[in-house]
């Protein structure tokens, strides 16, 4: 078989999910726990038990020397088989169970033995410490096989050392004891092991929840397709964690929302300051496709919530769009009023006609006169108080549009503004909101009127727009600038409540500010204030002609 087939088998053998490695090595780290702590425990358990053995058997060698008749039995009698010295290490031996009871004299011959053929001989294995007075614990192999012994010396009223006392302890039944232990001890780590592998069952199932079952091939492939994804489309994705705090923003929304990597960590409130934006993240506005304004971008945003706690929001840039709209919206207006005008123009054509016909030359003629000297007339009073031509090319068509809608657009006669705007595009975009607003609120009303002043108070430009229509009310007045709020029906192709806010941002990105209150005949009363939307005004130009001014060291001779 070729290798790349063996290697193959051997992954395939493996197991490649999640749960599977997980729940797999958190058994065998259960399992080898398990193992290191019974032999941890038997190993001192064996040296425990030779311990007490060893102890046990001092013990009774101890009990036995401090009998005093053992002693004088040793000085007055012979060492025979039916001997009181026999007779009373038998007697102790029985009683606790030792294997062996052996009296000794000086010479190392004993007095007492389980085998009594062995009596009188002389003891196996060195006496000499405990005949030197010392007590003797130890593990060794004698003439009865391998046991665990305790030898003490054997003293006489007076002190005197006449022999020793020599016990022993079969090793047989010590070792029987440990392997006794052995099962309730493999019973113990077998229970252990057991409620180690629930536990990591049971965490394996949440990790497989977590998860999804996937495998860890799969998890680092979703992560880089993520990435990818995240850095690669074009719309802004901001997640946010359970706490509220930012923790991923792709590269597009940190273009959008004018925010770099510093904001991750960080709450929308803190990263963006207050405002409509971190109150959509935050997710204290609700609702889908929501508005808002960053800077001098129209966002649409939506916010999702997550399984954890957390919640991702998506943003687009809708400032494009926005623009479009508005013009489409300006677009149907001319459309409608040229319409209109259109008809009217074939009316008074068919009314110059009829004048005509009639041979009333006289009254065709003023006619013609009044219609002209109308539209001349307002045309005339804008070009003349307006000096920029983008305003005032937007006023004459918004007064057409007006016309349209049943409604009168007027300039005040306090207006006047010279052709010195330092942003003429913004400014264009400030009347062409309030006027539209404006005549929608007068759309349908008797007599129905909308006025503009504009006029310059030094470099400070202020504009006013006041219309006939019901106003708005006292409690709504902050509310009207709030991005997205609006009481009107948006229209197909986008939404309502930005034009105010951008009026507003517009307003306070040149320090001003924009407010409503109620007009002096009833209705509503738009005043903007821009400070500094006007240029300086260039110095005159000497006269052609004139001599100029002399300068340097010969000029002020």
């Amino acid at each position: 078989m070729p290798p790349t087939a063996s290697a193959r088998r051997l992954r395939l053998g493996l197991p490649r999910r999640v749960f599977s490695q997980v729940l797999l090595m958190q058994v065998a780290i259960a399992a080898g726990v398990a193992v290191l702590a019974t032999g941890l425990f038997l190993a001192p358990l064996g040296e425990q038990l030779d311990d007490q053995a060893m102890r046990r058997a001092l013990a009774i060698a101890q009990t036995t020397a401090q009998q005093p008749q053992t002693a004088e039995d040793l000085r007055a009698t012979e060492p025979t088989p039916d001997g009181p010295v026999q007779r009373g290490a038998e007697r102790i031996r029985r009683a606790t169970g030792a294997e062996y009871v052996v009296v000794l004299d000086r010479r190392g011959v004993r007095w007492s033995h389980t085998d009594p053929e062995r009596i009188g001989g002389v003891v196996s294995t060195d006496p000499g410490a405990a005949l030197a007075g010392r007590e003797v614990m130890e593990i060794d192999e004698g003439t009865l096989g391998r046991t665990a012994r305790g030898k003490v010396p054997l003293r006489d009223a007076d002190g005197q050392v006449v022999g020793a006392v020599s016990v022993g302890i079969a090793y047989d039944s010590v070792r029987a004891r440990l392997v006794h232990a052995v099962p309730g001890l493999l019973a113990y780590a077998g229970g252990a092991l057991a409620v180690g592998a629930l536990a990591a069952w049971l965490i394996s199932r949440r990790v497989q929840r977590q998860t999804r079952d996937l495998a860890f091939s799969d998890i680092a492939a979703l992560l880089a397709e993520r990435e990818a994804m995240l850095h690669g489309i074009r719309e802004g994705v901001v997640a946010l964690d359970r706490d509220g705090r930012i923790r991923l923003l792709n590269d597009e929304a940190q273009r959008l929302l004018g925010i770099g990597e510093e904001a991750v960590g960080r709450s929308p409130d803190a990263s963006l300051g207050p405002g409509r934006t971190a109150d959509v993240l935050a997710g204290r506005v609700s609702g889908a496709d929501l508005l808002t304004v960053r800077g001098q971008r129209v966002l649409v945003a939506n916010r999702m919530p997550t399984d954890d706690g957390g919640a991702v929001a998506t943003l687009r840039d809708r400032t494009e769009l926005d623009r479009l709209g508005r013009e489409l919206d300006s677009t149907r207006g001319l459309i409608d009023a040229l319409r209109a005008q259109d008809h009217e123009h074939a009316n008074r054509m068919h009314t110059l006609l009829g004048l005509l016909e009639l041979e009333m030359y006289e009254d065709a003629v003023e006619f013609v006169g009044d219609v002209v000297g109308d539209h001349r007339t307002t045309s005339e009073q804008v070009t003349e108080r307006i000096r920029d031509p983008l305003l005032a090319a937007l006023l004459v068509g918004k007064a057409t549009v007006a016309a349209e809608r049943g409604a009168a657009l007027r300039l005040s006669d306090r207006s006047r503004l010279p052709d010195q705007l330092v942003d003429p595009r913004g400014l264009v975009t400030v009347v062409g909101n309030l006027v539209d607003n404006a005549l929608d609120a007068v759309a349908g009303t008797s007599d129905a009127r909308v006025e503009v002043e504009l006029r310059a108070e030094g470099r400070t430009a202020v504009l006013v727009v006041r219309d006939t229509g019901p106003g708005v009310p006292p409690g709504q007045r902050e509310l009207v600038f709030a991005e997205g709020w609006s009481t009107k029906e948006p229209p197909g192709h986008r939404e309502r409540g930005i034009g105010l806010s951008l009026v507003r941002r517009l307003a306070h990105r040149q320090g001003g500010d924009a407010r409503v209150g109620e007009a002096p005949g009833g209705g509503a009363e738009f005043t903007v204030v821009l400070p500094e939307a006007l240029a300086e005004p260039e110095p005159p130009a000497a006269p052609a002609g004139a001599p100029a001014l002399p300068t340097g060291p010969e000029g002020a001779r």
